[in-house]
Order: structure tokens, then sequence, then C-alpha cells
């Protein structure tokens, strides 16, 4: 990597370039000017960046002392309780207040639905994510699992009109169940025309209309012969296209052609855990995709089949009021960016010192730049506002440094202050025990809380790993601790005015292929408060949006508010198997299912850099994993060796046994790089390995230092 020197930093080439001849001159700043406030800000932010990892590493060693000397007699709750805030891990909660952020959109405030997670670094997934606000019903219907293939309905390469009957008539359903007609079905309508600013739809000889006309939106077309018809509840809309001469509306008998439905509300853009940014090479990758989507110039020119064309950003959708004014609604799903945590630094520049930057502080900087095109045109922001998403805080000192690297970005930029809002993931312990806490010292800024129970569980473990042996990965769900973390985050997002204000978020749904069972069970993120929740695809996020069609989550929040509030003890109740009495095949099939999973995603980043993919379980049902995994089964693992559940021997073997599944689950990839009989020279493979082995040093049980370094070492042998 050649580097240019800048005052007391080294900056990489291909970064400097970026910065001074693609992200600064379309805006007013001038670059050495840039440079210079820069290198000031990162020789201020650094050293306090150093100064709260040293206070995490001073809490774990404090936790991991008296965790041991007390598991032998039981970890009594008062006793521990009391010991947490006697050193400064659980703080002292202050009066009740309220948020008091904003220039809030309304994807963000009021506009409750899906929300995506995509690698930045992928264009083409970026673009797909971007333009998933709308989505085709009848196809997210007729090409998953939600249509059963029974009754010869199968999926064929050529459209099968029994599956399409099915689709139909389950998309009319929708219909009458959250947009109804009067007196009448939807399966009864043979066409539609505007009259006196209502809604008349054909039935035979007679005409209906909708039985709350207020979910009559609007229109395309002519009011006599309309070919969109726009419908609205709970804030989310459904078009209506209708097309006598489409595919599927030239035997339609009200001639519908598609359902459409307004899907992913917003979508985070992501630079931390689904993608593998190692040096300034990738880092400038995931700058300059990120520029574009805020330029709204971004393309990827892509293949199908025999054709190719140009993928790019969708435009507004225009229609027409029922009173006959223009309408406008947004084509794409509002983006925000999620930096990485305080954790990781990277080689993109060197400080005096010869350490590497924190990427964090890097990030800041380079994606509140590429947000400030969005002023220009507002394609994004309506309310001139930059939503970061930021992960892996640990309390409201973190969150507070986060904010004070907001608040140095934009004096330096000459934005307003607090444009840039935050996003807290609540999936440390640190922050989920002191939420308020963490809320309040950004509570002029703060846009987003969510939980997340991959990473939450890789802390809960790694936290408390010498309490004992940790129950298995599978039952964690049931735990008393994790129910509690998850209405906890509600209850103090609510208690702190999130409700039509901000975002409380819940996890992911990681199984994209399997999305009858997500229509069976997502609904309960809604039911439990959430206004957004993360779904794997554009075609989850289509058919997640029908579960906030059946449930207004605002009015779910006034029910939630007056329920009894999560309990502190029960998030402290540490979830550890009391009489550990599992058998041998069970302890290796719990094995072989983690190794299975690390090794799956591992080789992958490693090899590839793939940060986020669709991983075969060991059943072969794909997985949606990031980093997030790595997290909890490593640890899960380095747990069960700490306390001899299993020898290292033990999994060595498991690991290698695995390292053969995997090879043949990838066997189609042409860029695949085959681990068994390499253990001793795959990179991958030993990375993986390292994962668990050296699970109990790493920070806070954190995969990304291993990753980075291993990533590095793979792409240096590449060069060679």
């Amino acid at each position: 990597m050649t580097y240019i020197s800048f005052g007391s930093l080294s900056i990489s080439e291909s970064l400097l370039n970026f910065v001074n001849n693609e992200l600064l001159p379309g805006l007013d700043i001038q670059s050495k000017r840039f440079w210079v406030d820069f290198e000031a800000a990162v020789n201020d932010l650094a050293p306090q960046n150093r100064r709260l990892l040293q206070k995490r590493e001073q809490l774990q060693t404090k936790l991991d002392k008296w965790l041991e000397e007390h598991k032998s007699t039981g970890i009594e709750s008062k006793q521990y309780t009391e010991y947490l805030r006697k050193i400064g891990y659980l703080l002292p909660q202050g009066e009740n207040f309220l948020i008091e952020t904003t220039n809030v959109d309304s994807e963000i405030a009021t506009i409750a639905g899906p929300q995506l997670v995509v690698p930045v670094m992928n264009a083409r997934y970026a673009l797909n994510a971007a333009n998933a606000r709308w989505g085709s019903l009848y196809d997210a219907l007729y090409g998953t699992d939600v249509i059963s293939r029974d009754g010869g309905a199968e999926i064929s390469k050529n459209y099968n009109p029994v599956r399409g009957n099915k689709v139909i008539i389950y998309a009319r359903n929708v219909l009458d169940t959250h947009s109804p007609l009067s007196n009448s079905s939807w399966e009864d309508a043979t066409g539609f025309s505007i009259v006196d600013g209502a809604l008349s739809v054909s039935i035979g000889e007679r005409s209906t209309c909708l039985a709350d006309n207020t979910q009559f939106s609007g229109y395309r077309g002519t009011p006599d012969n309309p070919n969109a018809i726009l419908l609205v509840k709970n804030n989310l809309h459904i078009e209506i296209l209708i097309d006598p001469n489409g595919m599927i509306g030239k035997s339609d008998k009200a001639s519908i052609n598609d359902v459409i439905v307004e899907s992913a509300i917003s979508t985070i853009m992501d630079c931390e855990d689904s993608v593998a940014a190692v040096d300034a090479e990738d880092k400038v990758l995931a700058y300059r995709n990120w520029l574009g989507l805020m330029r709204g110039d971004l393309s990827v020119e892509m293949e199908k089949g025999d054709k190719t064309f140009t993928r790019q950003l969708n435009s507004d959708k225009e229609f027409t009021s029922p009173e006959g004014r223009p309408v406008t609604l947004h084509g794409r799903s509002l983006m925000l960016v999620r930096n990485v945590g305080h954790l990781m630094t990277n080689p993109a520049i060197l400080l005096g010192d010869g350490n590497e930057i924190p990427e964090g502080i890097l990030d800041s900087f380079m994606t509140v730049i590429g947000a400030m095109y969005d002023f220009k045109t507002n394609g994004n922001s309506r309310t001139n506002s930059i939503y970061i998403v930021k992960p892996k805080m640990h309390g409201p000192e973190e969150v507070a440094f986060a904010c004070e690297i907001f608040d140095r970005v934009e004096a330096i930029l000459n934005l307003p202050a607090n444009t840039t809002k935050i996003g807290i993931m609540d999936e440390e312990r640190r922050t989920t025990v002191n939420l308020k806490e963490c809320i309040r010292v950004a509570k002029s800024r703060v846009a987003f809380i969510n939980t997340g129970f991959l990473d939450r569980t890789g802390d809960e473990i790694h936290t408390s790993m010498n309490a004992g042996a940790m129950i298995r990965k599978a039952d964690m769900k049931q735990a008393a601790w994790i129910s509690a973390y998850e209405n906890w985050n509600v209850d103090v997002g609510l208690a702190c005015g999130f409700s039509g204000k901000a975002q409380i978020g819940k996890g992911m749904w990681a199984m994209p292929d399997l999305m009858n069972e997500m229509m069976n069970q997502k609904i309960g993120h809604p039911n439990a408060g959430a206004n957004c929740a993360w779904v794997p695809s554009p075609t989850a996020a289509t058919l997640h949006a029908l579960h906030y069609h059946h449930v207004n989550v605002f009015e779910k929040h006034a029910e939630i508010v007056k329920r009894r509030r999560a309990d502190l003890g029960d998030i402290l109740t540490i979830p550890t198997a009391e009489r550990p009495n599992w058998s041998d095949s069970d302890i290796q099939r719990e094995l072989e299912n983690n190794a299975q999973g690390i090794l799956g995603y591992v080789v992958r980043w490693i090899d590839q850099g793939i940060g986020c993919s669709k991983v075969p379980d060991i059943h072969n049902i794909g997985l949606m994993e990031d980093r997030a995994t790595l997290r909890i089964s490593s640890q899960h693992i380095a747990n069960w060796i700490h306390h001899k559940v299993c020898s290292k021997e033990q999994v060595m073997q498991v690991m290698k046994k695995m390292a053969v599944v995997v090879d043949s689950q990838n066997k189609d990839d042409p860029l695949y790089e085959p681990m068994d009989q390499k253990f001793d020279t795959s990179i991958a493979f030993k990375a993986a390995c390292e994962l668990i082995f050296e699970g109990l040093r790493q920070p806070s049980g954190y995969t990304e230092p291993i990753l980075h370094r291993r990533r590095l070492e793979k792409k240096a042998s590449e060069q060679i």
C-alpha cells in the first residue's frame, strides 16, 4: 500500500485520491482545509477511543475475577447486581426524559414497516435494496413457499397458471382483509373508476365502494379508466396495477395485472458486519458506492439470460389524489448507513504514532460527506438528515463519544448541529442494562434503537465466560434474559418518547427460503412494538410488510406502555447450565452445528471477501449470515472448552470433519478453495479455528481482529 504524508498522517494513495477527486469536488469543501481539520480531529479523538477500549478490558478483567471466585457457591442475584454497580458497569438511572430529535423523516418516525440491511460494497445488492421500497406481491408469492406446490401448483420453468391462480386468490384475500369492499369481495370486481373523489368498483352490473373510503389514496390514468389504484392502511400503501393487455391482466376479469406492496420502508447500507473491508481498497469501494447512492447515480451493468441492462435507482411514483391534485410517493427506501463500532482500526490511514486510524472515526467523516450530496436533490432524506447506525457500543460513555465524533464532523463540514442522527444498536450487555442513559446522552440526535439476538448472545457469553458452562445455543431463545432483553428495549424506547419520533427495531429473519414460516412467526415483531424489523431480501420485505397492515404498531405502543416493565434481574440472569447432563451425542451435535456454521461463513469471508451470503447450515437450510453468527458460535464453543464440556482435541476433530461437509456444500462454486487435506495451509480454516481457540482472549468475543488479520494475509498471498 502506497502512503502519502499529510501533517502527522500517512494516507493511503487510493483513499486520498478518492477523497480529493471524487468525494469533495461536488461540495463547497476545499481539500487541503479538510485534511487539516480532519488531522486535528483524529489526533484529538483517537486517544479517547483507546481509553474507552481500555475501560472495556478493565471491567471485563474485574468481572472475570469476580465470577471465577463466586461460581462454586452460585451467583446470587442481589450480590451480583451490587458488584456491577460498584465497579461502574451498571450505572444509576436518571430522571425520566423524552428524546428531542427533530427533522426526522416519516420513514423513521411515522411509517412502520420492514427494514433491509445490505452490504454497501456490493452495488447490485445495494441498488436492489434501495429499490425494494415497492415490491410485486404476485412475484413474492409465486416464487416462495407461502404458496404451496400442492395440486399441480409447482414452480416450473414456464408460467404455471394453476400456481398463478393460487397467487391471485391469496392477493385478493389480502385486499379483502385490509381494504375490504362494502358488501362485496375483491374477487368479484370487474372494473374501476373514480367518481366524486371516491373509488367505484364494478361488480358485474352493479357497483360498490371501499368499506372505508379514506383508504383510497390516489390513482393513475383517467377517472373513468384508471391504470393504477392506490390504497393506504397504517401509513402503508398498496398499488393495484390495471392492464387488460398484461400477462396476468388479460385473463383477469378486473384486468388486475399485479398488486404492488410498499415494502422496505428503510434500508441500512452496511459498512460493518455484512462486509469484509480490511484495507483502503475495500473502504474506498464502500464509500464510493455510498456516494453513488446519495448522488443518485449509482448503476450496475447486469446480464439476465442473453440480455444486458443497467440497474439504477428507481424514480418516485406519481399519482393523482382523490381530489385531483398531483401526489408523489418515494420510489425508494430511506437509506441509513451503518458505520463500524469503536473497536477496529484500518490501515487506510496511519497516525503519527504509527497506529492505524480508528475505523469508526474514518467512517463517520466519509459517510457524512457522501450523504451531503443528498442535500442537493433530497432523493433520500426530505429533511436534510443523515442517519448513521452505530453498532457495538458499550454503555453511555461510548454513545456520548460517538455523538462527540458527529459534533466534530458537523463543525468541520459546517452542518447544523444534529444533522447526523444516530442509531444505537442495543447488542452489547453494558448498553442493554444502561439503555436509558445511553439514549439520554444522545437525546438530541437519536433516531433508532434495536435488539440483535446473535451479537447480544455472543456478548452475554463472553461477559459471563467464567460463570460456568452455557446452555445450548438453541436454548438461548428460551432463556430468562432474552425475553426480558427484548421487552426492556421496547419499554425503555417508549418511555423515552420514541413512538412517532424514532425507530424501535427487531432482528433478522435469517432463512430467506422459508417465507411461509416467516409469515407465521415474524408478525411477532410488530406485535412486540417494533416499528421496523430486519428481513433478508426484497421479497421478504414485500411479504413482511403485510404484517404491518395487520398490526397498527403505534396503537400497539399505547397498549405496551401499560404493561409491567421488564425486570433488570431477569436480564442479568446468566444463562449457565446448572447441572449439565448432556450426552456425548448431544455435545457432538452441538459442536458440529456450531463448527459447520463458522466454517461455512469464514471460508467465504477470508478467501473471497464476502461478508454476507446465504450459507447452508448443517441441514442444508440456507441462512443469511454475517459476522454476528461467528461471534455466538465461536464464543459458545470456547466456553464449553473453558469449562471442560469438551476438549480442544475433540473440537479440532469436529472442525476437520465439518470442513469436508462445507467443501461439499460449495462444490459448485468455481471460486471456492477446499479446506480438506489443507488444514495446515488453508488460511480460512486456520482463521475459523483461531476464532474458537483464541476466543477467550478476543475483546468482547469479537471476531473482527482475527478475520481482518487473516483476510489481509490472504490478500497478500494472492499478490505474490
